[in-house]
């Protein structure tokens, strides 16, 4: 089996890039995690078109600068004066870790038989990723957590595109890259304006 060819890893690593920070990390070091998640959307996008057409292409270009490298400098900028950057991504305590356990297994139900089925494993990181955006969002009362959790949420909808018969056209691709931008640009605005 080739391992580049292989969307379960792909798909392994995005869900890994999203639990592992929400658990052990600090704000401060969540920009690479989403970077990670960017790669990660990279490698299903270019192994789902099996050959480089204009719009794998396009999608890659779109993950690689936009996604891996754009809004985690972006969120890596604002981070940089925040005190709030060394808190933990999700409160450490027991009930919130076995919510967050819970969470994604309640949303590994919904890609039910995920080991046959490549498809219904996508759903599953879909879902994880969504619960733990929306848990993030209850659950810490810091911006900074709150701009980490909606770009998760962004980096759960690229993932979603996989699932589709056909690729999403190139205007809705622009629109939904500003709209990442805007995320992290609006979320990075309202953080610094915060501070003053």
């Amino acid at each position: 089996m080739n391992v580049a060819n292989n969307p379960t890893l792909a798909l392994i690593a995005c869900l890994i890039a999203t639990v592992i920070p929400v658990f052990f990390g600090k704000l401060t070091v969540t920009p690479a995690w989403l970077s990670l998640q960017a790669l990660a959307l990279g490698w299903i996008t270019l192994n789902k078109h099996h050959e480089l057409d204009f719009h794998a292409l396009e999608a890659g270009l779109e993950v690689l600068i936009i996604r891996a490298w754009l809004v985690p400098h972006l969120l890596r900028r604002t981070l940089a004066d925040n005190k709030a950057a060394e808190l933990d991504v999700m409160p450490s305590n027991l009930f919130t870790w076995g919510v967050a356990v819970t969470l994604i297994i309640v949303a590994f139900q919904f890609g039910d038989g995920a080991r046959a089925d490549v498809r219904a494993l996508t759903l599953g990181v879909i879902a994880a990723t969504v619960t733990i955006a929306f848990l993030l969002l209850a659950t810490n009362r810091e911006p900074v957590a709150q701009l980490v959790a909606l770009l998760f949420m962004e980096n759960a909808l690229a993932l979603f595109e996989s699932l589709m018969p056909e690729p999403w056209p190139l205007p809705v691709h622009i629109a939904i890259s500003a709209v990442y931008v805007g995320t992290v640009a609006v979320g990075s605005w309202l953080i610094r304006g915060q501070k003053l």
